[in-house]
């Protein structure tokens, strides 16, 4: 079958070179490759240029618009069976589009995604944020991973479905902030069968420093929100809990000073929380730098949703909360 493989790009120029690469040493080729230039400064036209000649690619620069319009830009400008939509931060494996066309071969899913995970050369910081954003303890092992089809929405940074999917419902709706998650609960609403493709997985970079790991968080929460606001029974118990962390710190302080023996207690609970937060990540990746990063990257999961679920929530009342442009 023909893929077409949307990717929005702004301001990486460097890494779009990396993902292009990748797309050309294919076991697969029966492929387009369609680059949305989205408003950036830094522009990757002559990156994509140098590849003409490994690859059928197209690009297309559009005015800043976020990255939900400017996949919609590139679905117009598509011609395949399949529509792929990447990130332009990620190392696709060699056999990735295989996989996907074995894969649909045998079960032509309306819409798929694949896993992410953390590619051996990167940098302690990218791993310990991988491990916070799929550790059962952090996130409950679900983000892009769960086999669960009543609880699985894939997500942008690898996600696919047949051209009649993005045809009848419109593409994305709003250009960022949560504009996957809505998509994918759009389409499983509309009726479509959606699936995860364990072998169709990609090296996501993240974030590389821990403020900048944080910050995503917070906008996670924000996303979340905004969300609720398409689907309010989207929202579930469960995604209060970050914003419970919070609740948890103030009761720990308080009982430190009036109840300081179940104030003891309280901070043993987490202490073995964090504990078990150490040994999976040392099991995982069998490095100690990583283990301690992933204390951080965890703790900034609660505290970055949190905050974010709580303040986005207070700050604006509306259908929408604009979010950045790219």
């Amino acid at each position: 079958m023909f893929f077409s493989l949307i990717i929005p790009v702004y301001n990486r120029p460097d890494e779009i070179a990396v993902v292009l690469d990748d797309l050309s040493q294919q076991t697969y080729q029966n492929f387009e490759v369609i680059v949305v230039e989205d408003g950036s400064v830094r522009k990757s036209d002559q990156v994509v240029e140098s590849f003409r000649d490994k690859l059928n690619v197209h690009y297309y620069y559009i005015r800043n618009a976020g990255q939900g319009m400017a996949r919609n830009y590139g679905f117009s400008k598509s011609s395949g069976e399949y529509i792929v939509i990447l990130d332009s931060d990620i190392i696709i494996p060699t056999h990735y589009l295989q996989s996907v066309n074995d894969y649909l071969e045998q079960d032509m899913l309306d819409c798929f995604g694949g896993p992410d995970m953390a590619h051996p050369d990167f940098t302690p910081i990218q791993k310990a944020a991988d491990f916070a954003m799929t550790s059962y303890l952090t996130t409950g092992g679900t983000r892009g991973r769960s086999k669960a089809v009543a609880s699985y929405y894939p997500r942008s940074f690898n996600m696919g479905m047949k051209r009649e999917v993005y045809e009848n419902t419109g593409g994305f709706k709003i250009p960022d902030c949560g504009e996957d998650l809505e998509f994918s609960i759009r389409i499983k609403k509309s009726g479509y069968r959606i699936g995860l493709i364990e072998d169709a997985y990609i090296y996501h970079k993240r974030k590389a420093t821990l403020k900048s790991f944080y910050q995503q968080m917070v906008w996670f929460g924000k996303s979340r929100i905004n969300v609720q606001r398409f689907f309010p029974d989207s929202f579930k118990p469960v995604h209060l809990l970050p914003a419970c962390f919070y609740v948890y710190l103030l009761a720990l302080l308080f009982a430190l000073v009036i109840f300081p023996v179940f104030g003891k207690l309280m901070l043993l609970a987490m202490a073995v929380y964090f504990l078990l937060v150490f040994v999976e990540a040392i099991f995982r990746y069998r490095n100690l730098s990583v283990a301690l990063l992933s204390l951080i990257t965890a703790a900034s999961v609660f505290l970055g949703y949190g905050w974010g679920l709580i303040r986005y929530h207070f700050q604006q009342k509306g259908p929408y909360i604009k979010g950045k442009t790219a």
